[in-house]
């Protein structure tokens, strides 16, 4: 199997990228997005599947139409990728909105997967749940945190003007206050070069993930599932939104990372990649 390539699929060049060794973990978003959060070291440890979906891929259309990118379709590529590519028995990891896909793809394929593992995500992206996110910012955030949110905040609309294209990546850097423990990253070197198709991801984001609710959602769900949240993670916060799942769902191991925000495979990799491998291969 080649480590890296291009799978098409209905004009979309669905990018992929094998890193590490051991237990298959597919990770669904960005190819060139998601090898940068995490470790070298973890990768010693499992098999990590970096593939794209049709928000972050090449398409041949210059038009994209909603039938293109229906929340089914993205899914079928999922699997259509793990068919190509002939990997079985895989975990599937999926963080923020990923959280989403990831789920849902195990609901509907679950021939192949082994476990589930849900990062940094809230249970639904309802426009209720948004506001609760940012209720939680405004009523216990640090003043500095907040005036680097105000600072850098301002600047997203220049940036928009500039590359319209890429406003889902330029909205996710000036959300850096939002994001990270330590405030002060830039986030913008995680993002470099990655493309962003738009019209998907705003129907995502926007509609599909609104609807969805994982925690009904993991009430009819019998596989092991990992639940990872950080507890300086405002854009998703705060983490007693899952709160639901600590009684009635033996199956669900939710960890909260003490000193992380939206990305503790980055900010705390000692501490996640012990709890994860040991999770996955062990299920402690």
């Amino acid at each position: 199997m080649e480590r890296q390539g291009v799978i098409s699929i209905d004009g979309f060049g669905l990018a992929y990228q094998i890193e590490g060794e051991g237990m298959p973990v597919l990770v669904v978003g960005s190819k060139i997005y998601y090898p940068r959060l995490f470790s070298k070291k973890i990768k010693q440890a499992l098999k990590f599947i970096f593939i794209d979906h049709r928000g972050f891929a090449k398409s041949t259309s210059q038009s994209l139409q909603p039938e293109d990118y229906r929340l089914e379709r993205i899914l079928d590529d999922i699997e259509k990728m793990r068919e190509t590519l002939q990997i079985e028995d895989v975990v599937i990891l999926g963080h923020s909105g990923h959280a989403f896909l990831a789920l849902e793809y195990a609901k509907k394929y679950p021939a192949n997967v082994q476990k589930v593992v849900l990062l940094n995500s809230a249970p639904t992206n309802s426009p209720k749940r948004q506001a609760q996110s940012m209720a939680f910012f405004d009523e216990t955030a640090s003043p500095d945190r907040k005036r680097k949110f105000e600072k850098d905040f301002a600047l997203l609309a220049g940036d928009i003007e500039k590359e319209p294209e890429r406003r889902f990546a330029h909205m996710c850097i000036r959300m850096g206050a939002h994001s990270f423990f330590d405030y002060t990253i830039d986030a913008a070197p995680m993002w470099e070069g990655v493309r962003t198709n738009m019209p998907i991801i705003d129907y995502l984001w926007g509609e599909a993930f609104a609807r969805l609710n994982m925690i009904d959602m993991l009430a009819a769900f019998d596989k092991p599932v990992f639940v990872g949240l950080g507890r300086f993670d405002y854009l998703v916060g705060p983490v007693s939104l899952w709160d639901p799942v600590d009684e009635g769902f033996a199956n669900v191991k939710k960890v909260v990372f003490e000193q992380s925000g939206h990305y503790p495979m980055f900010e705390e990799p000692t501490t996640f990649d012990a709890t994860l491998v040991n999770w996955i291969y062990n299920g402690a």
